[in-house]
């Protein structure tokens, strides 16, 4: 039997093997914030976990963006009552079934509300680029960096990190400000990203270089 590698080695080895460089942040990032619903913070729901701190470290960045004045956008998943909207994605997680469109659940938590026109994208999958006009928004507001957090790291995280990377982006993932339902998936999905799709740092960075006025 192979004897299982620690974290170290594994980490030596992807070094070694040229994976995880550094790509930065660019001229003009912009913060998502991915489905920090209620569905998704209440830690009675089906699909919800403990987020308080997340929720925290996603307001300080919601602070900083917004005196920066640099763009922000919400994400929420929603379906229709029929489920028609939802595909083979409700079959293989019925606890999707508690996101109705026009119900509570689907609501952000009012910890990160969005104020004033900043928009609320409502999505049906994973990615926060699919099925929506984000991409169009960023092009619109000159974007080159995509500072994405919320829920879940290993679900519409890492696909919204991937589609970042794949529709040019810069991508930043701050780790104490995305979170899961399990560490395991939570840790596996931070290091694959930070390997593979885009940096992953801690809040403070982000907010350490917006007031360096290097995003602004």
């Amino acid at each position: 039997m192979t004897t299982p590698e620690t974290t170290a080695e594994v980490r030596e080895r992807y070094a070694v093997g040229a994976f995880g460089e550094r790509v930065g942040m660019g001229d003009r990032p912009a913060l998502v914030v991915v489905d920090l619903i209620n569905a998704f913070t209440d830690p009675n729901s089906d699909l919800g976990s403990e987020l308080g701190d997340v929720l925290d470290r996603v307001g300080e960045l919601l602070s900083a963006f917004r005196e920066h004045d640099l763009p922000r956008y919400f994400t929420t998943v929603a379906f229709e009552e029929s489920y028609g909207d939802a595909g083979h994605f409700v079959e293989k997680v019925p606890a999707l079934r508690e996101l109705r469109l026009g119900t509570e659940a689907v609501q952000l938590d009012d910890r990160v509300a969005p104020v004033g026109d900043e928009r609320v994208m409502l999505k049906k999958y994973a990615s926060a680029f699919f099925g929506t006009d984000l991409g169009t928004e960023l092009t619109t507001n000159g974007v080159d960096t995509l500072v994405i957090t919320g829920v879940t790291t290993s679900g519409c995280v890492r696909a919204t990190a991937v589609d970042s990377l794949q529709h040019g982006y810069r991508t930043i993932v701050p780790a104490d400000a995305v979170g899961d339902r399990a560490d395991d998936p939570h840790r596996a999905n931070l290091f694959d990203i930070d390997a593979k799709y885009g940096d992953v740092v801690a809040s403070s960075d982000v907010i350490d270089h917006l007031a360096g006025g290097d995003g602004s």
